[in-house]
């Protein structure tokens, strides 16, 4: 089951991310989060979060609408966002994708791109994205669809990757062990309409830029 979930984020283009509802079968908003649901005429299915910052309209029309909700106090453990994607995998779905995952608020970024390692571990695949890229993490081996010039960039999260192998790319690698830190990984380029990425250990992080975000 395919759960898609909205966060208070920024969102570019409504029109490019609609292609990620047309197959899910849950739609979950993180507080403010309902309100790009709402801007692309979608009704959710549930509403998490302590509600500090959905705005008075968009509360009036979830009200109308009878849009589940579940509220949680502003003294929390866990950000909105989090919250959602437990209720996701309570729910019994086994791939997420999160959209209005970053804005303008660091920390919230960081926070929710790591969510997809926690989430990982406990069996869920998360993913986020926008418009124009994907993220998405890597621990055994995959191929990723694209097209030529589309920018694959590969960012280890853990210590270090080891035994990195791609295929498809420009800047070929080849067992190679790739470090946390240095920016190695950063900016390769789809040569076909796909690509493979193998490791032997490890756990990178990869975000795809369509062709027109580089």
């Amino acid at each position: 089951m395919k759960a898609v979930i909205f966060g208070g984020g920024d969102i570019e283009n409504y029109e490019k991310v609609k292609k990620y509802l047309s197959c899910c079968s849950i739609v979950i908003c993180a507080d403010s989060g309902v309100r790009h649901a709402f801007n692309m005429g979608v009704v959710p299915d549930l509403l998490v979060g302590d509600m500090d910052s959905i705005s008075p309209a968009d509360m009036e029309k979830v009200q109308k609408l009878g849009v589940k909700k579940q509220n949680f106090p502003s003294e929390k453990d866990f950000t909105d966002t989090e919250l959602a994607v437990c209720e996701a995998l309570k729910l019994g779905a086994d791939e997420a994708l999160l959209l209005g995952a970053l804005g303008n608020r660091p920390d919230h970024s960081l926070a929710n791109i790591f969510l997809m390692v926690s989430f990982k571990q406990q069996g869920l695949e998360l993913k986020l994205a926008d418009g124009n890229w994907e993220m998405f993490l890597i621990d055994e081996p995959v191929e990723i669809e694209g097209k030529e010039g589309d920018i694959l960039s590969l960012v280890p999260i853990t210590p270090k990757v080891t035994g990195v192998t791609t295929e498809g790319l420009y800047y070929p690698l080849k067992g190679e062990t790739l470090l946390m830190g240095p920016a190695r990984g950063i900016s390769n380029v789809f040569l076909t309409s796909a690509a493979k990425v193998e490791i032997e250990q490890g756990l990178l992080l990869a975000v795809k830029c369509t062709e027109d975000e580089i």
